[in-house]
């Protein structure tokens, strides 16, 4: 059945007559059917909990979409969907031609900024903002950014812009973690409440007009006076970094009194000038099992509501694959130190974490910092292993190239989420890192297929003395196969399979999965293939690799990755121009962004199922047979 409040919203405009009674219905019906559905589809639970009843004042004080809204991280959108239009379509949300899970533009027009990555809002709402007041528009901009996204440093660097320029931007700090200490007391309170009424902000308005008139000194006094006003503050408001930053400051309120926000944020919408509007919020508010363990509920799969139990599969994923591995070196090697950028639980760290809290480093969402910071620990003789998603490691490319590699520097980056992401759509596929990174000079950069490669690949990449990637994805570790326990040989791969065919298929080790299912596919219907599972992308050994290929007539490349710029490609290049005799093709991703869907579902939509994988050989042994035949 239904929710009765909730289905008949078809706008935000439905909610601005809804009494506080009906409003308090009305948030209840919300949490339910984010519950109901995050159970069945999987998603983002504790951080949409917490911020429903932020989301409903927001609706009703702001007028969206002519009132914009950047969301940061989008992930905490669902109330906003659920408001704006999509509640008959919610529950395909993070499913195949389904809502997103994030803010997406070509959704809404109440969507105003894609944000699937961290510390985006106050730089994005900020040049929202300000091509508005170009256009001569009147509309208000909010960036609503939670503390941990505050971590990030291009959050500070948007709010030093704002605050400097003075642009009537609209920050709401979403802190449900305490991480910043707040101002206490009634008097606080008080005072946050007077500088934002109509009478403080006409006189303020006019005092500043009057000032900036008065000829040649004008605008040097209004600096002084600002300075002075600031420095007062700064003794009543301890250690704000916001109003030395410019920024008018509200807060702490509370994020689940609906009637107090809307006060609030009622004064705040008449200021001219920035303002930050600190919220405490409850991470899984309303759900008992969220509120108590939020980080697992954070970003979770299908699961049942009665108990919050996670469906367990036998087969071990990358992510634990790597997890153990570094724990077992961790054990031999003392100088090893685990660092992640706020993702502790999603790169598999918490059991080193656990075992070696002095030397595990938690960064926050600062990935370009995890990255430097590293270097430097690694200048200081400790080995660092950096466990970052791949679709976030693109957020420290300079990082990884002036402080890491250039000096040689002896970094393990373990990149999770490599290749075809599930669920999350265009903002978290892991496509792009072998083209960004394969260029930089003495970095190397394997591909581990199984449980067994991932952890020998780990050790040979502890013993070097410059950087190395593991780059592996997000899924189960197919079957192990005699191959993968070979030992590690610098630029060379291993043959999985070798029954005589004159086709080869060469591919990195994120997408053995599915060619080897297409290998058995081949081999059900009597024509086998053979598999090589290349294991590096860089250093590569071009003689070994040559000698290796020569014997057939064509190869066939598939790489979980972009095509252009990719490895694939360049093998595919070099076999043309060395082996004449080879006929070579790629199978790879286009330069395309792919949406949520499944695993299978993405890469069916890429050409690069194993059913895609097979027909590719098939084809390449029909071209062959047909150039033996002219």
């Amino acid at each position: 059945m239904n929710p009765p409040l909730l289905s008949s919203i078809s706008s935000p405009a439905d909610i601005k007559k809804m009494t506080y009674a009906e409003i308090r219905l009305l948030t209840e019906e919300i949490r339910k059917t984010i519950i109901e559905v995050v159970g069945s589809n999987g998603g983002h639970l504790s951080s949409n909990l917490g911020v429903v009843e932020l989301t409903v004042a927001m609706h009703r004080v702001f007028d969206c979409p002519e009132d914009s809204f950047v969301w940061d991280v989008g992930h905490q959108c669902y109330t906003h969907k659920l408001l704006t239009g999509r509640y008959d379509r919610f529950h395909t949300i993070r499913k195949r031609d389904g809502l997103s899970g994030f803010p997406k533009k070509d959704e809404s027009p109440y969507d105003s900024f894609d944000t699937g990555h961290a510390s985006t809002s106050i730089s994005a709402a900020y040049g929202i903002l300000a091509a508005r007041r170009l256009a001569g528009g009147r509309g208000k901009v909010v960036a609503v950014i939670g503390d941990g996204a505050l971590t990030g440093g291009m959050a500070l660097e948007g709010l030093s812009h704002a605050g400097d320029d003075g642009k009537d931007l609209i920050v709401i700090l979403n802190d449900n973690k305490m991480s910043i200490s707040p101002n206490t007391g009634a008097l606080s309170q008080y005072l946050s409440r007077l500088t934002m009424g109509v009478s403080y902000q006409r006189f303020r308005n006019r005092f500043d007009r009057a000032v900036n008139r008065v000829p040649l000194v004008g605008p040097f006094v209004l600096k002084a006076v600002n300075r002075v006003k600031r420095g007062v503050k700064g003794l009543l408001f301890k250690d704000n970094l916001f109003v030395d930053l410019g920024f008018e400051y509200v807060g702490p309120l509370n994020g689940h009194n609906v009637e107090e926000l809307e006060k609030v944020l009622r004064d705040v919408k008449r200021l001219k000038r920035p303002v930050v509007v600190h919220v405490i919020t409850r991470k899984g508010k309303g759900y008992s099992l969220a509120e108590n363990d939020p980080s697992t509920f954070h970003g979770i799969g299908p699961f049942c509501i009665s108990d919050g139990k996670v469906e367990k599969f036998d087969t071990l994923s990358f992510t634990e694959a790597f997890s153990n591995a570094l724990v077992d070196e961790a054990s031999r090697r003392p100088e090893i130190v685990a660092i992640t950028a706020a993702m502790s639980k999603g790169t598999g760290l918490v059991p080193f974490q656990h075992r070696y809290p002095e030397r595990f480093f938690d960064t926050g969402i600062a990935e370009q910092h995890a990255v430097t910071f590293a270097g430097g620990l690694a200048a200081g003789g400790r080995r660092p292993v950096v466990a970052i998603y791949s679709t976030f490691m693109q957020r420290a490319v300079d990082q990884v190239i002036h402080d890491v590699s250039l000096q040689k520097l002896p970094v393990v980056f373990a990149m999770d989420r490599a290749g075809a992401v599930p669920d999350d759509g265009e903002t978290h596929q892991g496509l792009y890192d072998i083209a960004l990174f394969r260029p930089v000079p003495s970095l190397s950069i394997l591909t581990p297929a199984s449980a067994e490669e991932t952890r020998l690949m780990l050790a040979w990449a502890l013993d070097q003395e410059n950087a190395v990637m593991l780059r592996y994805p997000k899924g189960s570790c197919p079957t192990e196969e005699p191959a993968f326990s070979a030992p590690i040989e610098a630029g060379r791969g291993v043959f999985v399979a070798r029954d005589g065919s004159d086709v080869l298929v060469a591919c990195t080790g994120g997408i053995y999965a599915e060619v080897h299912e297409a290998a058995n596919q081949l081999a059900r219907a009597g024509c086998p293939v053979d598999v090589l599972n290349l294991r590096f992308v860089k250093p590569f050994d071009e003689a070994w690799f040559l000698d290796a290929v020569a014997p057939y007539g064509s190869v066939v490349f598939v790489e979980d990755g972009i095509r252009t710029g990719g490895f694939a490609e360049a093998l595919a290049s070099l076999v043309r121009e060395r082996l004449s005799g080879v006929r070579a093709s790629v199978m790879a991703f286009d330069e395309l962004y792919y949406p949520q869907g499944t695993r299978a579902q993405i890469l069916s939509s890429a050409g690069l199922s194993p059913a895609h994988v097979a027909d590719e050989v098939r084809k390449a042994r029909e071209a062959r047979s047909a150039e033996r035949l002219a």
